[in-house]
């Protein structure tokens, strides 16, 4: 373009008023070339400016939206590199077990809810956590309820009760009934079901062995039209879809849908129903996704909310449930190395096609043995066709390292998507789970992957976790736990490292960089604002701040 050229452009942007002008604020743009400003001005779906409120007066025309910012921070819309959407959404339309403080809690919310449910009808919930109680169940099975007091509390209506994690399940006697699971069912490959001291199924699901339950309960539900199933998804995403903006989050990337449920997100975008933006990884098995991947590879649809371009895979289960993959046995556990949850054989297929199709490669690996699996597996197939550079491989968690694998997520260029949430949630149990050299060596190691070159992209893992990235970033910044002790903080990230995972790197980690992440003329207009100066306030107080408004293409989304 000649300089003649440019000037005109320039002419035209400066004469032509903005749609919404930000001013009197401090925004960040986590740009280099120009870090801060004081106003930011959009036209439609773009930003046209950045700098002085005195700069930016005159893109205020008479149907200008002015939001005067008054002081408040102004950072790039956060982006949720790993979360799970719909679940969000349907934490809101069963028991939200999330703050139970022990197992009676649990008990008597499902004893409710049975007095309400209709006969036969299957009560559902998700969000405990047996590490996390004020106190131990009695009876229990390595810390885990047995269902004798879950099943007296509902003898008619099926119970089945997903774990925090999602790696694991609780069932009761009716659930087990419908399911045709008695002492005599094998635990099925990648899962394990727990038994009592007389070898009896104890209520416990660890990883596979959940879909035994999940089973049924899809039985049960089969007869639902189309039509009702469809309705449901949208109310889910509708129900998701007003949290994640309440919490500023501009762009969610789902960390894996099956491919009928992928089919809803984009008939919502092309209907303009989506307001935060969707980028998706398809969960389905290989033989579905073999002929489905060129069809449903997708850009920027619905004005750019909903992308569709990696492949979700899970090689390894959760290190609460005692499911994640161990080079060595675990510390409380010496019987057990964990779960490989998605054969090696079936992993090495979703790499052959992820890469004959051009989708990034997105794999759950959390222990130190899964991870390195996984390296490997990404390490041969880059080997392998060398043509194919840049592919930004994705491992999502990369909890528990060998300190031999840290360097190897910086050399193959390998993103690896965590969540600063998980460190402080799950830090309790660390050590006891992989003992104090393990813990130092590989836990949740944010320096030692910086230190590499390594990309990290922050997230919540919701509903494992509240979808809240104010926690997220504390968490990432402090490693503080709720007893104010630190865990391991040689490995806190600084604040702008912090927030550059949750924009930035996470825009990165999705091929969107050019698009959104930062706050610069001709990205979209993303844009949340925070009651508190998260970079500058005293870090105890970094958890206060609230979302003043969450702006989404130059639209508010969401207002205090």
């Amino acid at each position: 373009m000649g300089f003649a050229s440019l000037a005109v452009l320039l002419w035209l942007a400066a004469a032509e008023p903005a749609t919404l002008v930000l001013r009197h604020g401090r925004i960040v743009t986590v740009e280099p070339a120009q870090p801060e400003a004081q106003a930011l001005a959009a036209r439609g779906s773009r930003i046209v400016a950045v700098g002085t409120d005195e700069a930016m007066a005159q893109y205020v025309g008479p149907a200008t939206e002015v939001i005067d910012l008054k002081g408040a921070l102004a950072i790039p819309g956060f982006i949720e590199a790993h979360g799970h959407f719909t679940g969000i959404g349907r934490l809101h339309t069963e028991l939200n077990l999330m703050g139970v403080r022990n197992w009676d809690e649990v008990v008597a919310k499902v004893r409710e809810a049975a007095s309400r449910a209709r006969p036969g009808e299957w009560i559902l919930g998700r969000g405990w956590h047996q590490e996390k109680w004020d106190r131990a169940p009695e009876p229990s099975v390595e810390g885990f309820p047995t269902h004798a007091s879950l099943s007296a509390a509902s003898p008619r209506n099926p119970v089945f009760l997903t774990h925090a994690s999602g790696h694991a399940s609780c069932a009761n006697a009716k659930a087990m009934e419908l399911a045709g699971v008695t002492a005599a069912t094998p635990d099925p490959p990648g899962g394990q079901i727990l038994r009592d001291a007389r070898g009896q199924p104890m209520g416990v699901f660890r990883e596979e062995a959940s879909d035994l339950i999940g089973r049924a309960l899809a039985a049960s539900r089969s007869r639902r039209t189309a039509a009702e199933v469809e309705a449901e998804s949208r109310n889910e995403i509708r129900l998701a879809d007003e949290e994640v903006l309440s919490k500023g989050i501009t762009t969610f990337e789902d960390a894996g849908s099956p491919l009928a449920l992928v089919d809803v997100f984009k008939k919502m975008a092309a209907e303009g129903a989506l307001r935060v933006r969707l980028w998706v990884m398809l969960r389905d098995d290989n033989a579905s996704l073999a002929p489905s991947l060129d069809r449903y590879w997708t850009i920027g649809a619905g004005d750019d909310h909903l992308t569709i371009r990696a492949i979700k895979k899970q090689i390894d289960g959760a290190l609460g449930s005692r499911g994640a993959w161990l080079l060595a046995p675990y510390s409380d556990l010496p019987t057990s190395a964990g779960l490989n949850t998605t054969s090696l054989d079936e992993m090495r297929e979703a790499a052959r096609l992820a890469i004959a199709h051009g989708y990034q490669l997105c794999v759950h690996a959390i222990g130190d043995r899964a991870n390195r699996e996984t390296l490997d597996l990404y390490e041969r197939t880059f080997r392998e066709n060398p043509g194919k550079t840049g592919l930004r491989w994705r491992i999502e968690h990369a909890q528990h390292l060998s300190a031999a694998d840290i360097p190897r997520f910086g050399r193959l260029g390998v993103i690896a998507a965590m969540q600063g949430i998980h460190c402080t949630s799950d830090a309790p149990f660390v050590v006891a789970r992989l003992g104090a050299a393990r813990a130092e060596e590989g836990a949740y190691v944010w320096r030692k992957l910086l230190a590499t070159g390594a990309v990290i992209a922050n997230g919540t893992d919701a509903p494992v976790e509240d979808v809240s990235p104010v926690a997220s970033f504390y968490s990432s910044v402090s490693r503080r736990l709720k007893d104010g002790t630190l865990f391991y903080p040689d490995q806190r990230m600084t604040r702008e490292e912090a927030l550059r995972s949750y924009t930035r790197d996470a825009a990165y980690a999705a091929f969107e960089e050019d698009l959104k992440g930062s706050l610069a003329p001709g990205k979209l207009a993303d844009v949340t604002v925070l009651s508190k100066d998260i970079l500058k306030v005293p870090e105890d107080e970094i958890p206060s701040a609230q979302v003043l408004y969450t702006i989404v293409g130059g639209r508010i989304a969401y207002r205090r």
